[in-house]
């Protein structure tokens, strides 16, 4: 059974401008993390071990395909993945998987300035700072690639922390709206990623969590009706009766938070079905085109993840009044459900 949780509620959120300490010396919550960020300005200090999560996910939309690169660390588990999806044939090639019982590993700089890599039998994702961009690479049988992410010096992505308790938490960093260029050799065929054409999506995860976890996330890059440059992040479920969400409009590189509690609406049993996410001040719809399913259950721990690609339609009121229209903004849609 699926939980039921309260949706289209608006909150009054933290904006945070100051370096803070995600944990306190006692590994617990630090009160003063709680609220969002126009940057990177959490320090992800996890102590402890057992249920602290530490990841770092990518995906790249180019006209012809959609790659994605995992790395994580879940004290007792990592995972190191490549994926590529080809838009046209729609025939998907996923190289990594798990390790059990990993020992200790990366992803513990708690500034996250330093490379990372991870590394699974003969699969190797590595993700490097870049000025103010990042750089993508991975290696495996299949796929390999070498790919550079950029973003302007006006851009701005959002930090926040979700609190469940002093115990439980989690820090989210969303990011999109990146340009990326490099190559892309799949079973042995070479695919330029130019810039202009493509765009890349970050998702960064650092915290605590409960064993159960049931989330929706969307991720959109376009245009307004006024021909501005948007973003649409929007999420749901795990932020439900917090008081921290995870939405926001990012236009011409300028963040606009959306302090609501969405509320999404979608046929389980039809994932191409239109999606609704609304809220005191968003009315939007999706119209999937395609659905993945991505599924891992090994009794207590399990890891489903349903994805659709499509687009977006839709108006949201910022706080000032203003309505920000439009329409078919390319992006994905997901329902996940975590038990570990």
């Amino acid at each position: 059974m699926r939980p039921v949780l309260r949706g289209g509620e608006s909150i009054i959120e933290h904006e945070i401008t100051d370096p803070v300490d995600l944990c306190l010396p006692s590994g617990r919550l630090n009160p003063d993390a709680v609220g969002w960020t126009r940057s990177a300005l959490h320090r992800t200090n996890l102590r402890g071990w057992g249920r602290n999560k530490r990841f770092e996910y990518w995906a790249v939309t180019t006209p012809t395909a959609i790659i994605t690169l995992n790395i994580s660390h879940h004290d007792y588990r990592a995972n190191v993945s490549v994926s590529y999806w080809d838009r046209e044939s729609t025939s998907e090639i996923r190289q990594g998987g798990n390790t059990w019982l990993p020992g200790h590993a990366g992803m513990r700089d708690p500034d996250n300035s330093l490379p990372m890599e991870a590394r699974r039998r003969d699969v190797v994702v590595r993700l490097t700072p870049h000025g103010r961009g990042t750089r993508l690479h991975a290696a495996s049988p299949r796929i390999s690639l070498d790919l550079t992410v950029h973003a302007e010096p006006d851009h701005e992505s959002m930090g926040v922390l979700v609190p469940w308790s002093d115990r439980l938490f989690q820090y989210t960093k969303k990011d999109n709206d990146l340009t990326v260029e490099g190559i892309v050799i799949v079973d042995g065929v070479e695919h330029r990623v130019e810039h202009g054409s493509s765009a890349a999506v970050h998702d960064r995860g650092r915290g605590r969590w409960p064993y159960r976890t049931f989330w929706n996330w969307g991720s959109g890059r376009g245009e307004d009706e006024n021909g501005r440059t948007l973003g649409l992040q929007l999420g749901g479920k795990w932020t439900d009766a917090t008081p921290s969400t995870e939405n926001w409009l990012r236009i011409d590189g300028r963040l606009h938070k959306v302090s609501d509690h969405l509320d999404w609406q979608y046929d389980t049993g039809d994932w191409l079905a239109p999606w609704t996410i609304t809220g005191p001040r968003v009315n939007i719809r999706f119209t999937p085109e395609r659905h993945v399913r991505h599924m891992f259950n090994r009794l207590i721990v399990l890891s489903r993840g349903d994805t659709c690609y499509g687009s977006y339609t839709g108006e949201v009121t910022l706080e000032d009044g203003a309505v920000v229209r439009f329409t078919d903004v390319p992006g994905h849609v997901e329902e996940v459900e975590r038990r570990w």
